[in-house]
């Protein structure tokens, strides 16, 4: 098995060395644009295989995507953050043409590869690598809701003091504040969730999930790393072994929970051909409403990405 990660920077290094460590497949490369950075961190990782004693060969390149060819996964974590000054639409038109490049070389040397988007804003980008790579949306999908389920989970467990191993949870909708937690189907050990915490302590903690990055952020100044390319790391792990895991992920709805052609987090099964089904959950009005205010925020920055293509065109 063969998985490149396009974007040696932090998110994109850190699932790099998840997959190594894991031994999730037998190569990893590492993409970048930056001459050297790319192949620095792939040989930092690998040196240290002897030490944490795993086989995967990490290797970096300069982009180059001949290396990356016969890949089974990629995942793309390319893009920039946003800088003071810059409006949402620069952030989209800058990004999605960094992914737009990065799917087209991909699709060119990996035809058969599933691709998983991290770079932001992310629906949008999972939208922009979907139409450029023209595969079926099975095999292109975006991660985030792994990622926001995880913060969700690990404010649980601490607020309950429990292991948050014990802890399940689902969230949908789009990634960031208009994100859909939802509480009915959060377990604690098979207990649910509102049995053993209050409403109040409750919704802080799902505010606390839909602000999650821009909390790391305010700490750090910068956004994170090891969770999200850890849960990036996790979906190739579900693929390459198919194991058929149930994960929130960013995927086209056609149809599902009444919404057609807009990019949603929601639950689904992954496994060796990607996306292997859609589960539909039987939501009640409120959340509902939620999803479908979700969904036209979402909609709203596709539709800012069709109006910088055509007057581009």
């Amino acid at each position: 098995m063969k998985v490149t990660v396009v974007g040696a920077g932090n998110v994109g290094a850190t699932c790099a060395d998840v997959l190594a460590y894991r031994e999730i497949a037998n190569e990893v490369v590492l993409v970048d644009i930056k001459e050297g950075f790319a192949e620095g961190k792939a040989l930092d990782i690998w040196q240290k295989a002897p030490i944490n004693l795993y086989d995967t060969r990490t290797v970096g390149v300069t982009n180059d995507y001949s290396k990356t060819a016969g890949s089974d996964v990629v995942v793309i974590t390319s893009g920039l953050p946003r800088k003071p000054g810059m409006t949402r639409d620069d952030l989209i038109s800058t990004n999605a043409g960094i992914v737009q490049s990065v799917t087209e070389n991909i699709v060119k040397h990996s035809p058969d590869a599933i691709i998983i988007v991290v770079s932001n804003p992310l629906d949008v980008m999972t939208y922009a690598a979907h139409i450029t790579s023209k595969l079926p949306r099975t095999r292109v999908m975006g991660m985030a809701g792994i990622l926001d389920t995880a913060r969700y989970r690990a404010f649980l467990a601490e607020a309950l003091n429990v292991s948050p191993k014990d802890i399940q949870a689902v969230l949908m909708g789009g990634h960031g504040d208009t994100m859909v937690p939802l509480p009915r189907y959060t377990t604690v050990g098979g207990i649910p969730v509102t049995e053993l915490i209050d409403e109040e302590t409750l919704n802080a903690i799902v505010d606390r999930t839909k602000n999650g990055g821009g909390e790391l952020v305010k700490l750090m100044g910068t956004s994170a790393w090891y969770a999200p390319g850890s849960a990036a790391a996790q979906m190739v792990e579900a693929i390459v072994r198919d194991q058929r895991r149930v994960f929130p992920v960013c995927v086209k709805l056609e149809g599902e929970y009444g919404i057609d052609g807009v990019y949603l987090g929601v639950p689904v099964i992954l496994g060796k051909n990607g996306i292997e089904k859609i589960i539909e959950l039987q939501l009640n009005e409120d959340e509902k409403q939620l999803l479908e205010t979700s969904r036209g925020h979402v909609k709203e920055v596709m539709e800012a990405l069709d109006n910088i293509n055509a007057s581009k065109a």
